[in-house]
């Protein structure tokens, strides 16, 4: 079955830098599951599966700009410590959580006081060059439901 819009795609990766490191793997875990066609996947990786076939397996590599984006080098800002979460003490470099208008933010610690951060919130990925290995484990029809609500349901996908 080729992909195209409308459809609940399932896929397992695995992400690598531009050194060939392995930096995310789903291996061993239950594949994404995704609405395609909506917006819910980064636009490269998307395009990459788009008319593919179920079963599919092959390596993209894709710039910034359709991935994590290009770093903004004006993207520090101060936050209060006590709302950086994921450790009890943060050092420069380590990398936190703060939650947003938007939902959680993952930031970078770039200096840290007694009760004020300054944090990095570009994406920690953002300006990277990075390669998918990607392979196609399902994809069906979306129900009408999940057409309405913009996302997949169910196993990978999102949990009402």
């Amino acid at each position: 079955m080729s992909i195209k819009n409308d459809m609940v795609v399932q896929f397992n990766y695995t992400l690598r830098d531009e050194q060939g490191e392995v930096l995310e793997t789903n291996e061993g875990l239950d594949p994404i599951a995704y609405l395609h066609g909506h917006d819910n996947m980064m636009p490269g990786v998307e395009d990459a599966i788009n008319g593919k076939e179920t079963g599919e397996k092959f390596s993209v590599t894709l710039p910034a700009a359709l991935t994590y984006g290009e770093r903004n080098e004006d993207s520090e800002q101060r936050v209060s410590v006590k709302h950086l979460q994921g450790a009890k003490v943060w050092k420069p470099g380590m990398r936190a959580l703060i939650n947003t208008d938007q939902g959680q933010r993952q930031v970078t610690i770039i200096k840290v006081g007694k009760f004020m951060a300054t944090v990095d919130i570009n994406h920690p990925l953002a300006g990277r060059e990075l390669t998918f290995d990607i392979e196609i484990v399902d994809a069906r029809d979306a129900t009408d439901e999940e057409k309405a609500h913009g996302h997949a349901h169910g196993k990978g996908g999102h949990q009402h």
